[in-house]
C-alpha cells in the first residue's frame, strides 16, 4: 500500500511526532501542504491529513489545502491531529471525543472531493498557546509513549 501523510505541525511538532509514529507503520513519506502538489495525491493508494487543532478546527493550512484538493473517486483518507485539550482533566476518551468533532470540516471537505475517510486518531499535544505560556503550558512531555503506541496501533488497523 503506498502511503502518503499530508501535515501541519509548527508549534511543538506534536502531530509531526505522531506523523512520524504512523510512518513507520506505512512505510510512507510525510510531506507538508505546502510541499505538496495537490495532484500527486492520485498515486497513492491511502492519504492522511494532519494538524494540530486551533479554535475546535484543524489547522487552515491544512483546511486550505484539502480546499484545492482536486475530485477524486473513492480515494481512501484518514485524518488525525493532536489537540491542547486538558488530558488530566478530561481523559483520553473525551479528548477523542473533542477532536473528532474538530475534524469536522477537515472530513467535510475531503468527502465533498470524494475521498471516503477511514478512520480518524486525535490524542494530547503540549500547548503553551496564549495565558498557557505563563503556567508553564498543559500536556507537558505530550504526545508521550503511549500516544506514539496508540497511533502505531491506529495505522496498523488501518493497513490491515
Amino acid at each position: 500500500m503506498k502511503c502518503l501523510l499530508v501535515v501541519y505541525s509548527y508549534h511543538h511538532n506534536n502531530t509531526q511526532k505522531v506523523a512520524e509514529a504512523m510512518a513507520k507503520v506505512f512505510d510512507a513519506e510525510i510531506k507538508t501542504p505546502q510541499q505538496t502538489n495537490p495532484e500527486v495525491l492520485e498515486d497513492y493508494d491511502l492519504v492522511g491529513f494532519g494538524s494540530g487543532i486551533d479554535s475546535g478546527k484543524n489547522y487552515k493550512e491544512l483546511l486550505d489545502f484539502a480546499d484545492r484538493l482536486p475530485q477524486v473517486a473513492c480515494k481512501k483518507a484518514f485524518v488525525f491531529s493532536t489537540s491542547g485539550m486538558p488530558i488530566g482533566i478530561s481523559g483520553q476518551q473525551r479528548v477523542e471525543e473533542y477532536t473528532s468533532k474538530c475534524h469536522t470540516t477537515l472530513k467535510e471537505t475531503l468527502q465533498s472531493k470524494g475521498y471516503a475517510i477511514v478512520g480518524e486518531f486525535g490524542c494530547a499535544g503540549f500547548n503553551t498557546n496564549k495565558f498557557l505560556k505563563y503556567l508553564g503550558g498543559i500536556n507537558k512531555g505530550r504526545p508521550n509513549e503511549e500516544d506514539l503506541k496508540h497511533a502505531e496501533d491506529f495505522a496498523l488497523k488501518l493497513k490491515q
